[in-house]
């Protein structure tokens, strides 16, 4: 897609395939680190996962931004407002800025009472502690990533984004291979070795972004308007922005709960947990990328005011998605002993993951319903039934049916499982109905504009 082409032009497939290896290449640098660590540790793969699901949490606080600028691009794109898309982008990179220096700081300085809160085994705090300072103290420099990544995304430019992920990936390995087996001299920091590595690749990935940015506005970004914030997009950013973060927010802090909950079964249970969801990502990496191409073309259509073509798009897309993650879920299952292998030889961890991949089966078909429609929603401005629906079930039934059945029933993490396959399966089909009510067709942000 040039600068001034139409939308027309752009299908899923086209926008899909980079994000789908953008997203294969994220989750390659998460389980890269996890299975180097693995040879190093596996007190170390514990400590690193609960460290990560406080980051996942900051991380969503960032994309309450980007989301709300990959809508409002999308729309405005659509329907040709070239000038209003550009002020969007240089708002909401400002307004990332700002609110990343912020939690960073916060993370630095609170980050083992943070640990605490977790019920982290204190033998794990100092190594999760280090991972947690340099990365969380760092972590602005992913809320700019990802709001770039968002906006030239939204342009139609999903392959930059795939490239720059690609040389991060690269830059990630090398130095965690350095830091964790010291070739060459270089010193033996583990857990620490691999932050400095995740942190410094991030860093070189934000300069490159920033130079792709420049070159794919049309017109340039409006540099002078980084932190001038008008009222009429800040007002838009944060109407989608903040249901939409509260939407994964929730999702994230009941997540953090439940790792709790694991925490009390033990360390075994905790590695257990992060090797079988490494596994389970390369499932879930299909929904991600087939719902965020469809957000894309979602909101070009409704930016054109084409809201058939936008009803069919969704449903067409969910079709892929569920039958794909069903395919993979099935595959991986049947080759779950010999995955799980490849992260550790302690049997009891292989034994249950292998259980909890089985169960992946009934689990990620159902994701796909919340990965596809509740991009869709956003994409039209229907913003908070899926926040609504989602605090109800993630904590009424994921959280409640995790302790139920893991802790008070005594089933682990299988009743863990479970219960997350209860959450999704019921906030799929209520996403489901809500998109076939059509209630989405007043909530166009370029439609009130006209008004």
């Amino acid at each position: 897609m040039k600068k001034n082409d139409s939308v027309k032009k752009m299908t899923l497939f086209a926008l899909t395939w980079p994000i789908f290896i953008e997203v294969l290449l994220h989750m390659l640098m998460g389980n890269a680190d996890t299975l180097m660590l693995s040879q190093y540790s596996d007190d170390s793969v514990a400590a690193v996962g609960v460290a990560n699901q406080i980051l996942y949490l900051i991380i969503v606080m960032f994309g309450f931004v980007a989301t709300g600028t990959a809508i409002l691009i999308a729309q405005n794109i659509g329907a040709k407002n070239l000038k209003d898309a550009g002020e969007i982008s240089a708002v909401s990179l400002g307004a990332n800025l700002i609110f990343g220096l912020v939690l960073s700081a916060i993370i630095f300085v609170f980050s083992k009472p943070l640990l605490r809160l977790m019920d982290l085994p204190e033998e794990l705090i100092e190594e999760a502690h280090s991972y947690l300072v340099i990365v969380g103290g760092f972590s602005f420099v992913q809320a700019l990533i990802m709001t770039i990544g968002g906006i030239v995304r939204s342009y139609g430019f999903t392959r930059d984004v795939m490239y720059i992920t690609i040389g991060m990936n690269i830059l990630n390995v090398i130095g965690n291979y350095l830091f964790i087996f010291g070739p060459f001299g270089f010193p033996v920091l583990g857990v620490e070795g691999v932050a400095i590595s995740t942190t410094a690749s991030r860093l070189i990935g934000l300069i490159v972004s920033i130079v792709v940015l420049y070159k794919r506005v049309p017109g340039g970004l409006p540099v002078k308007m980084l932190f001038s914030f008008p009222k009429k997009h800040l007002k838009n950013l944060l109407k989608i922005g903040i249901p939409s973060a509260g939407e994964h927010l929730s999702y994230n802090s009941s997540q953090m709960v439940i790792t709790y909950f694991i925490a009390t079964i033990g360390t075994e249970a905790l590695t257990t947990r992060v090797y079988a969801q490494n596994i389970m990502m390369f499932i879930l990496l299909f929904g991600i990328a087939i719902s965020q191409g469809t957000q894309i073309l979602i909101g070009y259509l409704i930016g054109e005011n084409k809201i058939e073509e936008a009803y069919k798009r969704c449903l067409k897309s969910l079709r892929y998605a569920i039958g794909i993650s069903a395919f993979c879920a099935i595959l991986l299952s049947y080759f779950s002993k010999e995955l799980m292998g490849i992260f550790t030889s302690n049997e009891e961890i292989i034994a249950v993951g292998s259980t909890l991949i089985l169960l992946t089966i009934i689990l990620e078909p159902g994701r796909s319903f919340n990965l596809v429609i509740i991009n869709s929603l956003r994409a039209t401005g229907d913003v908070k039934f899926p926040v609504y629906m989602g605090i109800l079930s993630m904590w009424g039934v994921s959280v409640t049916l995790s302790y139920i059945l893991g802790i008070y029933f005594a089933l682990g993490l299988i009743g863990v499982w479970i219960a997350f396959i209860a959450d999704e399966w019921l906030r799929g089909l209520l996403m489901l109905w809500r998109w076939r009510s059509r209630v989405w067709v007043n909530y166009s942000f370029i439609q009130k504009k006209a008004n």
